[in-house]
């Protein structure tokens, strides 16, 4: 098999432009357009008093003047935390580009920084992502795949379920001849709390069609990731 590899860093700066051409008109500035900032989304009342409680239950006081915002603020960082029970990561794999020459090459994107929040006690899951696929006549634009990871990522999570679910999306929907995903992680439930031990990475894997069945497609694939 030959590769096409793309760290995620120059991924974003080489191919985005290309995955939006199609939304932009020829000639088109949209430097020229200013729109003024979104407004900040509403907190309901009961969930202000919910994290209130929160903070009473830690040993804090709500209402001293450093934390009078505090239960607003939470409010919609929880609401971007877990935007991802908003969306369907699937969509993001529809455009799929069919007049690629016959390529039938790895595609590879390296690297993908992600964060996520562990089911089990809420805290921080920060990590990257290595998602690798061959395709079977059917490519897409490789912002996808980084979009497709947050997508599952930005919910609460396990990291074994997160690498499933990136990997059978992209088996289902782009219908390859294999599919590899490998995520590296740190949790914040066990770097700051418990056994307190940061520094340690937790790695997962998934592995369909070839790289699954073949031992050696697979090995090319994780040497290709850097797991060789």
């Amino acid at each position: 098999m030959n590769l096409m590899t793309l760290d995620f860093a120059s991924a974003q700066d080489s191919h985005d432009g290309c995955d939006d051409a199609s939304h932009n008109h020829a000639g088109h500035d949209s430097s020229a357009h200013h729109h003024a900032p979104a407004a900040k989304p509403a907190v309901p009342e009961e969930v202000q008093e919910a994290i209130r409680t929160l903070l009473r239950f830690a040993g804090e006081d709500p209402s001293r003047e450093g934390l009078i915002d505090t239960p607003a603020r939470v409010g919609r960082a929880w609401l971007e935390y877990c935007q991802g029970y908003r969306e369907d990561p699937s969509v993001h794999l529809t455009r799929t580009f069919e007049e690629v020459g016959g390529y039938d090459e790895i595609v590879l994107l390296r690297d993908i920084p992600f964060q996520s929040h562990c089911e089990h006690h809420m805290a921080p899951i920060t990590g990257k992502a290595s998602i690798a696929y061959l395709p079977n006549n059917r490519v897409v634009g490789i912002s996808k795949l980084a979009r497709v990871l947050h997508g599952y990522a930005r919910r609460l999570q396990v990291q074994e379920r997160l690498t499933a679910e990136v990997a059978q999306c992209i088996w289902d929907h782009l219908q390859p001849q294999g599919v590899a995903v490998v995520i590296e992680a740190q949790h914040g439930c066990m770097t700051g709390r418990g056994v307190c031990t940061p520094g340690v990475g937790m790695v997962t894997s998934r592995m369909l069609g070839c790289f699954l069945q073949d031992a050696s497609s697979r090995r090319e694939v994780m040497s290709l990731m850097g797991r060789g």
